[in-house]
């Protein structure tokens, strides 16, 4: 059989996809059918996206064990096209996360997880309603070790590489207080939190001993993304938890979608230059380091 190109997507980064859970923000739908949310009267600024559900066997081999279905790219080809995705997904053996109330329940090497997706949409579970937030958090952490909370927040593109204090509106709409909801669902018993959503790098927080990075860039934009500048910067985290939520290990792996929107490895290490710098001037004294090679640390007490 001749090998298609969405099965290249990841041969540059597959190496590093690997652990017990391997989280992606699957931002579009995995559908043949559904009705596009656009339509002619809604101009060029519209954008609805789908792939063949037979993707969902490219994510499952490259790696991934959750896909987030949390984000305002999941209703692009309206209901049928959600239940489309999440059969697709479900039937590659990858757990989903994301939409109201729901959880992702794992246990691996003994350890029970748990995984949590949220955004500000009323077909997610909504970032916007901390005090549910909370609870779902509280819900989870009652059965779970771990619990990984992924946030679909904030304004998006070169300009909005900063997390700023209180909401950040784009296009109109309420993208959430991602420092708010953050700190929130730590408090609440999250272990880990990892952001989507800016379409850029921005800088990481250590937050009541735990890890918050509050967006990871894009990392697959094959025709469809912006990959010029600080938009074709991204990176991989990697990160090591005990089952007390002790941080053990935390990586940032640099990598490039520049010109192609295919991820592969960045020798430049621009990736970890721009958070280190980024967390620093967001975060001051809470800011995680970043060292040589991506190696992160709490900072100094």
């Amino acid at each position: 059989m001749v090998a298609g190109p969405s099965e290249s997507y990841f041969a540059s980064v597959r190496r590093d996809l690997v652990g017990d859970v391997v989280w992606g923000n699957l931002e579009g739908t995995l559908t043949d059918g559904g009705s596009s949310k656009c339509t002619a009267a809604s101009g060029s600024s519209c954008y609805s996206f789908r792939a063949p559900p037979t993707y969902a066997g490219v994510l499952r081999t490259a790696g991934f064990t959750v896909m987030n279905l949390a984000n305002n790219h999941a209703m692009d080809y309206g209901a049928a096209g959600q239940q489309d995705t999440v059969a697709a997904v479900r039937g590659a053996t990858l757990l989903t996360t994301g939409r109201p109330g729901e959880i992702a329940y794992a246990k691996v090497r003994g350890i029970r997880v748990a995984v949590l997706g949220f955004a500000p949409y009323p077909w997610a579970q909504n970032l916007l309603d901390l005090p549910a937030a909370e609870a779902l958090v509280r819900k989870a952490d009652r059965w779970a070790d771990l619990v990984i909370v992924t946030m679909h927040a904030g304004a998006e593109g070169a300009d909005h590489q900063h997390v700023i204090p209180g909401p950040e509106f784009f296009l109109g709409e309420n993208r959430g207080n991602a420092v708010a909801f953050a700190h929130t669902v730590i408090r609440a018993g999250a272990d880990l939190v990892v952001g989507s959503g800016p379409h850029v790098l921005r800088g990481i927080e250590w937050y009541h001993g735990r890890l918050i990075a509050y967006s990871l860039g894009n990392f697959v934009g094959h025709g469809t993304l912006n990959t010029a500048g600080v938009t074709g910067v991204t990176a991989i985290l990697q990160v090591e938890l005990g089952r007390d939520a002790a941080l053990k290990k935390a990586t940032l792996v640099p990598l490039t979608i520049a010109g192609t929107g295919i991820p592969r490895p960045d020798s430049s290490g621009a990736a970890d230059r721009i958070v280190r710098t980024l967390s620093k001037q967001d975060f001051g004294a809470r800011a995680m380091r970043v060292f040589t090679k991506g190696a992160l640390s709490p900072p100094q007490s």
